[in-house]
C-alpha cells in the first residue's frame, strides 16, 4: 500500500508520483489560447478529484480555474503544481477562501521560476551536456548521445520530483501561515501586479508590431515609429493586444478572431501601415 501523504483527503505518495510522470505531458497539449493549461490541468487533475471527492461543483470549478492560461519552463512546474494543490485543499476546507488567488499565485510564479529555468536548464545545464556528449562522439565513442541525455535529464528529473514535494508539502504551511496573518490578500494583490507585469513584458517581446510608414514635411522626414515610441513603447503591439482582450471579453470565437488577425494584418501588410 502507498505511504499515506494527506489522509484526510486519500492522497498518497502514488497520487504524487503520478503527478509527477504526468508533469511530462506538460506541453502535449500546447496552443496559443491556454498554451500549457491543459497539460497543467491534466497533471493535477486525479488529485483533484480527491480533494474534490464529495463536492461535484467544487471540482468542475477547480477543473475550470486550471484550464487557463499557463506558460512557464516545465522543470520547476511541478513545484507550482504542488502549491496549486495545497491552497486547493485549503479552498475546500474554507468556503470564504479566495479562490482567485490561486490562479494569481501561479501567475506570479510563473515568470521568475522560468527566468530561474531557463538560465539553469538552457543556459548551463544544456550547454554542459551538449559540451560532454560531443566530447565524448568526437573521439568516436558512441556513449556520446546517452552522456547528453543524462547530463541534462538527471538535474530536469531531480528539480521535478524535489519541486513536487516542496511545493504541496511546504505550500500549506506556508498559505497557511499567510491566511491566518492577514498577509494572503496582500500576498494575491502583489501576485497580481506581478502577473500583469509578466503579461505586459510578454506583449513587448513576442507580438513586435511596427509602421514603416514615413512622411516629408519641408524636407524633414517624419517617421510614424520614432513618434508613437516617444509616446509609449510598443505602442501597436499593446493595442491590438488590447482589442483582442475586448473581443474575448465579448465571447467572441477564438477561430474569428485569429481570422480577423490574419485579414486585418494581410491588408496593412500590403498596403505598407504595419510590417
Amino acid at each position: 500500500m502507498s505511504e499515506i501523504v494527506n489522509a484526510k483527503y486519500g492522497i498518497t505518495k502514488k497520487d504524487m508520483r503520478q503527478i509527477y510522470w504526468r508533469s511530462f505531458t506538460l506541453l502535449g497539449s500546447f496552443n496559443f489560447e491556454t498554451m500549457e493549461g491543459l497539460g497543467f490541468l491534466y497533471a493535477i487533475q486525479p488529485t483533484l478529484r480527491k480533494i474534490y471527492a464529495d463536492d461535484e461543483d467544487g471540482y468542475k470549478a477547480a477543473c475550470h480555474r486550471h484550464m487557463a492560461a499557463f506558460n512557464m519552463t516545465v522543470a520547476p512546474s511541478p513545484l507550482v503544481m504542488g502549491i496549486t494543490l495545497a491552497m486547493e485543499q485549503m479552498a475546500k476546507e474554507n468556503e470564504n477562501f479566495d479562490v482567485t488567488s490561486i490562479n494569481a499565485v501561479k501567475v506570479s510564479l510563473m515568470g521568475p521560476l522560468s527566468g530561474i529555468g531557463d538560465t539553469f536548464f538552457w543556459g548551463i545545464f544544456r550547454v554542459i551536456a551538449c559540451a560532454l556528449g560531443v566530447s565524448f562522439a568526437s573521439y568516436g565513442n558512441p556513449l556520446g548521445p546517452f552522456v547528453l541525455l543524462l547530463a541534462f535529464n538527471i538535474p530536469n528529473f531531480l528539480t521535478r520530483y524535489y519541486g513536487l514535494k516542496v511545493g504541496y508539502s511546504n505550500g500549506t504551511t506556508l498559505l497557511t501561515s499567510l491566511q491566518k496573518s492577514g498577509a494572503m490578500q496582500l500576498f494575491t494583490y502583489c501576485a497580481g501586479i506581478v502577473g500583469v507585469a509578466a503579461v505586459g513584458c510578454m506583449v513587448a517581446s513576442w507580438i513586435g508590431i511596427t509602421s514603416p510608414l514615413a512622411f516629408e514635411i519641408s524636407g524633414n522626414v517624419i517617421e510614424v515609429q520614432s513618434y508613437l515610441d516617444e509616446i509609449c513603447p510598443e505602442l501597436l503591439s499593446l493595442i491590438a493586444t488590447l482589442i483582442i482582450y475586448a473581443c474575448l471579453k465579448k465571447k467572441i470565437k477564438i477561430t474569428r478572431i485569429i481570422l480577423a488577425i490574419i485579414a486585418v494584418g494581410f491588408v496593412l501588410g500590403v498596403t505598407g501601415v504595419i510590417a
